[in-house]
C-alpha cells in the first residue's frame, strides 16, 4: 500500500511539473524593435520605428514614421510567412523589371499579411485594405499606438523569434502628391498602384539592424526621439470590426 502510495505521488508531482513547465512555453513573451527604412525601388525618402510587446496572445504596437505621401492613408502591418525570408525585400526581388517593388513582389522576403495595424475594429489580415482605419500620414507622418490585438501561437512566435516584418505601404512615383498613375494594384484593380505598394519596410528583432539610435532614410533617430518628435499616440481599443471598402484613397485615372 505505501508503495502504491509513493507510485501515486511521484506520478502526480510528475504530472504537476509537466504542467508547470508546459505553461511558458506555450504563451510567447517579450519586445521586438525595428527601423523601419525605405524600401529598394520605391522613391521614398523616409524612416521609422515600431515596437512590439507580447504577452500570450495580445500585443501592443507603436510606431513613427516620417517621410511618407503627405496627407495621404497609408496601411500598414506585421508580415510573416513560414517560408519567407523573414527580411525586407531588395532590388532583386523587382520580379517584372519595371523598376519598382509591388506588394507580391515583397511577398518572398517578408510572407503574408498576419496584422493589419488598423486605428479601431478588426486587426485580422481581412482589413488589410480598410483604408478608413488606417492612419493618414499628416504632413509625412503619423503616429500609431494600439494594445490589445490578438493574434495566433503562432504569430506571436514568429514576432518573438524575429521572423516577422512592419511594412507601411504608399508611395508616389510620379511625384504628384497624391496615388494616381494607370498602373494598378497587384492587391486591387481599382486602385493604383502607388496605393498599396511598401514604402517603410523594418524587421521586428530583440536587436534591431543598426542599434536603436539609427534610423532609416536621411533621418537617424532613437525609437523614443522619433516618437516624442511625431507626436505620440493615443493608444487605441478595439471598437467593432468589419471589412471597409477603399473608398477614401484619392485615385486618379
Amino acid at each position: 500500500m505505501r508503495n502504491i502510495q509513493r507510485l501515486a505521488g511521484v506520478a502526480c508531482g510528475a504530472a504537476a511539473l509537466a504542467a508547470f513547465g508546459a505553461g511558458p512555453a506555450l504563451a510567447a513573451t517579450g519586445s521586438v524593435h525595428a527601423n523601419l527604412r525605405p524600401v529598394a525601388e520605391n522613391g521614398v525618402d523616409g524612416s521609422g520605428t515600431a515596437m512590439v510587446k507580447v504577452s500570450g496572445n495580445s500585443i501592443t504596437v507603436t510606431m513613427a514614421a516620417m517621410g511618407l505621401l503627405a496627407d495621404a492613408p497609408h496601411a500598414a502591418h506585421i508580415h510573416f510567412g513560414a517560408d519567407a525570408r523573414h527580411e525586407c525585400p531588395t532590388a532583386s526581388d523587382d520580379s517584372d523589371g519595371n523598376g519598382r517593388l509591388n506588394t507580391t513582389e515583397g511577398g518572398p522576403a517578408y510572407g503574408a499579411i498576419v496584422v493589419s495595424l488598423t486605428k479601431t475594429g478588426d486587426t485580422s489580415p481581412d482589413s488589410g485594405l480598410a483604408v478608413d482605419r488606417f492612419d493618414t500620414a499628416k504632413g509625412g507622418k503619423i503616429s500609431y499606438e494600439r494594445g490589445s490585438i490578438k493574434v495566433s501561437d503562432d504569430v506571436a512566435k514568429a514576432i518573438t523569434d524575429g521572423q516577422s516584418v512592419v511594412v507601411i505601404h504608399g508611395v508616389d512615383h510620379n511625384h504628384d502628391g497624391k496615388y494616381s498613375g494607370k498602373a494598378k494594384s497587384d492587391l486591387n484593380p481599382d486602385l493604383p498602384t502607388e496605393a498599396t505598394d511598401p514604402a517603410l519596410c523594418g524587421v521586428l528583432s530583440t536587436a534591431p539592424d543598426g542599434g536603436m539610435a539609427t534610423g532609416g532614410g536621411a533621418t537617424a533617430a532613437g525609437p523614443n526621439t522619433t516618437m516624442i518628435a511625431l507626436g505620440g499616440g493615443a493608444l487605441l481599443a478595439a471598437a467593432g470590426s468589419g471589412f471597409v471598402a477603399v473608398r477614401r484613397f484619392r485615385t486618379q485615372a
